[in-house]
């Protein structure tokens, strides 16, 4: 059970000591590393979606650099942030991973791909986009703000990741019992710093490029794109526009959810994931 995994350290070459958690059992098939949004720490997780995962897969998670457990200062953009999951790979032993990226961690995905091909096998990208995509250069006011909160209320939570719709609301309070049901050993929240830098990355990526939107070409893993109806913090078109550009590519849409359909959606989400994989055997 994922409440109950305990929390580990390893030194990287890069001088940062990364605090991660794994569980599942170990096979022939690479692990599944699962990036975090932002702000994203160990506990950001739906213990359920990872317990699901983990019944077949052996699955990694971890705090990037200078965020929750993790020692060094957070990267300023996201090639930085790629490398930084690169460093923690090496320092574990994991020449080649699937990658799971959520939001920011898709980013980190895209471009750990781009960066060092041989490490990824297969793609996972959720509730993200493409660098240089239109409408997606910074958040929009009301997510900001409910976003970067020292301490985000439950109301903070159900407003940025869950849609507004009684059912989507009711499965947002489910999750948010099962966020909190780990009582020890839990991670520290990111800091300000940290959420400051990770911003700054997010925003850059934004930025619109034409040129960056290229370079997805020169991804040839097979890639499963899967988001929310009703994301108010990546646009739904977003993540079509990244399924499109993607050479080898297939694109989910999960109904009445918003930017955590995958906690929401969890055991349906775990599924596909888990069969996409499959493939790839």
């Amino acid at each position: 059970m994922y409440i109950d995994a305990p929390n580990h350290v390893v030194d990287a070459a890069n001088g940062v000591r990364y605090a991660y958690r794994r569980c599942g059992p170990s096979g022939s098939q690479p692990p599944l590393l699962m990036l975090p949004h932002f702000r994203g720490t160990l506990d950001s997780w739906d213990p359920a979606l990872v317990d699901a995962l983990a019944a077949e897969r052996d699955v990694i998670v971890f705090d990037n650099a200078g965020v929750g457990l993790s020692t060094g200062h957070t990267p300023r953009t996201i090639a930085e942030t790629a490398m930084d999951t690169l460093a923690f790979m090496t320092a574990i032993g994991v020449p080649q991973a699937d990658l799971l990226g959520f939001s920011m961690g898709g980013y980190t995905a895209q471009e750990l791909a781009l960066l060092r091909p041989a490490a990824v096998r297969r793609l996972v990208l959720a509730a993200t986009a493409p660098r240089g995509g239109p409408g997606i250069f910074g958040w929009p006011d009301d997510i900001f703000a409910r976003a970067d909160v020292d301490q985000p209320s439950l109301e903070d939570y159900l407003y940025t990741f869950f849609s507004h719709t009684e059912a989507s609301q009711r499965r947002g309070l489910e999750f948010l019992g099962r966020y909190i049901e780990r009582e020890r050993d839990r991670d520290l929240p990111a800091d300000r710093a940290a959420r400051q830098a990770q911003y700054e990355a997010i925003t850059e990526w934004g930025v619109p490029d034409h040129g960056a939107l290229e370079r997805l070409a020169e991804i040839r893993q097979p890639a499963l794109v899967v988001h929310g109806d009703n994301d108010l913090v990546t646009p739904p078109s977003a993540s079509r526009l990244l399924a499109g550009l993607l050479p080898d590519a297939r694109v989910k849409t999960y109904p009445d959810s918003g930017h955590g359909f995958l906690f929401q959606h969890h055991d349906k989400v775990a599924r596909e994931v888990l069969d996409f994989l499959a493939e790839g055997r």
